[in-house]
């Protein structure tokens, strides 16, 4: 896993001697059982607590290999697998304090954690958050002494360790403290009015305060919540700038986070094909028959518009036809470029992102693309229907998967992430059977990438990498066990899934125009000029700072078409050999009216243009008045 520390003879001292943070490492044999058993547990808790650097690394000793044997002996390591904690600022020569009889599940591993992490013998290390209790007279203080906007304070019984958790889980994020309060603490219970334990409460400068409101009152909804607080933002990310503003207000589209954009399918399909695919010059090997999967799974399954399907599919027949070793690239960009050969058929060149377009231009885009492209692609099939309860019919698991795994191994330009998914796909790929399992599998790997990608540098921080869906979305997918653990649905999780990436739900452009002239009419109705500043300047919550609540589909209903445009839009358009550079042109004047509306409504721009006009005519007006005043004083000098 990348969140646990691989060590070896030479790096073991650095790691584990005088470390800031406290160190779990767990000392191994490859060839023990009962190792290769507890291996998914240690891997699962490292993606558990990868929020709780620095204050808590984990690190991992293969005890079997010849360079670490004699290691794991200075360390008085017996028997395998053996969990040593080493707290911070460890002395040359600790041994650590091993967890004996430690548990084999995360939950109570993790409390262990926390156990050991409150008996620091030495003063407290600075990269480790308090974890007692707070007391009334620190609440009344707090502000006095600590600069952030929001101080959560986790009311909880003595034996819950939730409080302690999430603050840790907040280690990383700035303009924000976690602090927990006891039930038996009275004082501050009576004067907030708690009465549920465990609870969370918002309390700011002033005594001000209110409670956090979450699906449920556990430690993940706790977490995701107050991450994405206004003005909390993940330590070490600069905040936006003026030009950063600037640039987000005046290139980003207003979507829907409810929806599945085909601009963003369609942009992923030209980058792959014009870009991703031109990278190796020609095909060789097996690339051929990549390519040639890559374009017979698309036209079979992806739910594109007629001319693009067209595309596809003439591109797979020519393929099809090459008998040589080896295809030049030039010759497969002429038949993707030339639409005079196949009637009705073009792919839109150059990128319009949507859904998929980030805070900047390096950021998202194309990756984003590739993961919704995947999840569209398993789509159950319209003329097939749902047999049983998380059973669907559709595309051949195997099929797509194949052709996703092979595309992403010879073309992907991400090597390391090529190679991540490579090895997620040796882990299980192979015994799934069904379409319902290849759903879960895809989703759950995604939310695997998100996980380690999470506070990278890569990571757009108007987007942060989430377990997706979150519970605003989809609330029914996340509930908890028994023993307070979140738990996914995965029957819900899977029938969302199947909604959210069906047809029915992608827009394509002209859909995109209907939904904007709705939302421009729903503002209309709402109060004009005043509803607009409202969405532009309302309470800022995930995953932007700066976008609109329209934009981020927030606090409204998944968009309906009225019969009327549903009518229209089911009117046939022309699809000939021009399409593609005359949709090209009107994408470039769209986005520039985009630019130069700046989130005005037609009629507010309508308005401007009138004013715009009638200001001319008034300065042209005082031009002549004045010029006209000029000549006749000059005439009266001269006489």
């Amino acid at each position: 896993s990348d969140q646990i520390i691989l060590l070896n003879a030479k790096s073991v001292e650095s790691v584990l001697v005088n470390s800031t943070a406290a160190i779990v490492a767990e000392f191994y044999a490859s060839w023990c059982g009962h190792c290769v058993a507890f291996s998914p547990v240690y891997k699962t808790l490292a993606r558990d607590i990868k929020e709780w650097k620095p204050a808590v690394d984990l690190a991992a000793v293969d005890c079997a290999a010849m360079e670490t044997r004699q290691v794991c002996l200075d360390y008085g390591v017996k028997g395998y697998p053996t969990i040593k904690f080493f707290h911070a600022y460890s002395k040359d020569g600790s041994r650590g304090l091993p967890l004996k009889d430690f548990p084999r599940d995360v939950r109570r591993l993790r409390h262990r954690i926390i156990d050991q992490l409150e008996k620091h013998p030495e003063q407290w290390p600075p990269a480790c958050p308090p974890l007692e209790p707070i007391s009334q007279a620190e609440v009344d203080a707090f502000f006095q002494t600590n600069s952030v906007e929001h101080l959560a304070l986790i009311f909880e019984d003595d034996k819950s360790y939730i409080g302690r958790e999430v603050t840790l889980d907040l280690l990383q994020f700035e303009n924000i403290a976690v602090r927990r309060v006891l039930s038996t603490q009275k004082e501050l219970v009576t004067r907030l009015g708690v009465t549920d334990f465990p609870s969370c409460y918002l309390y700011y400068s002033g005594g001000n305060f209110t409670r956090l409101q979450v699906n449920m009152e556990a430690r993940t909804f706790y977490s995701y919540a107050l991450q994405r607080l206004p003005g909390v933002v993940r330590a070490g990310i600069p905040r936006p700038g003026r030009a950063h503003l600037l640039w987000t207000v005046l290139t980003f589209p207003r979507w829907h986070r409810s929806r599945v954009y085909m601009a963003d399918l369609e942009s992923t399909l030209d980058y792959s094909l014009r870009v991703e695919l031109a990278s190796s010059g020609a095909f060789r090997g097996d690339a051929p028959a990549v390519a040639e999967a890559f374009t017979t799974v698309f036209p079979k399954y992806f739910p594109g518009r007629p001319m693009v399907m067209n595309l596809l599919q003439s591109l797979n027949t020519w393929l099809q036809d090459q008998s040589g070793d080896e295809i030049s690239y030039e010759e497969l960009k002429k038949r993707l470029d030339s639409t005079a050969q196949t009637p009705n058929a073009a792919l839109p060149e150059g990128a319009r992102w949507v859904a998929c377009q980030g805070s900047q231009p390096h950021l998202r885009r194309f990756p984003c693309g590739v993961w919704t492209l995947f999840h569209v692609s398993y789509r159950p099939s319209k003329k097939r229907r749902r047999r049983s309860p998380g059973s669907f019919q559709g595309p051949d698991p195997q099929e797509v998967l194949s052709a996703m795994r092979s595309y992403v191994r010879h073309f992907f330009g991400c090597r390391p992430c090529a190679q991540h998914f490579e090895e997620m796909a040796e882990e299980s790929l192979s015994e799934l059977s069904t379409l319902s399992a290849a759903v879960l599998w895809l989703w759950s790997r995604h939310n695997r990438v998100n996980n380690r990608l999470a506070g990278d540098l890569s990571e757009d921080p108007n987007f942060p990498k989430i377990q997706w869906p979150p519970p605003e979305m989809c609330p029914t997918c996340h509930s908890l066990r028994e023993n307070g653990e979140h738990r996914w649905n995965q029957d819900q999780v899977l029938a969302f899934l199947v909604s959210y990436y069906s047809a029915n739900n992608i827009l394509t452009e002209e859909e995109e125009e209907e939904v904007q002239d709705e939302a421009a009419a729903r503002r209309e109705a709402e109060g004009g000029e005043e509803a607009t500043a409202g969405e532009m300047t309302g309470k800022v919550s995930a995953p932007t700072t700066w976008a609109k609540h329209e934009m981020m589909g927030e606090g409204r209903p998944p968009f309906r078409r009225r019969p009327s445009i549903q009518a229209k839009r089911r009117q046939k358009r022309e699809l000939g050999s021009r399409y593609s550079s005359e949709e090209a042109e009107w994408s470039r004047r769209r986005a520039w009216m985009s630019v130069l509306s700046i989130g005005f409504t037609r009629a507010d721009v309508s308005l401007c243009v009138v004013l715009y006009f009638l200001s001319s005519v008034c300065l042209l007006a005082m031009y002549l008045f004045f010029k006209s005043r000029l000549k006749v004083r000059k005439a009266k000098i001269a006489l």
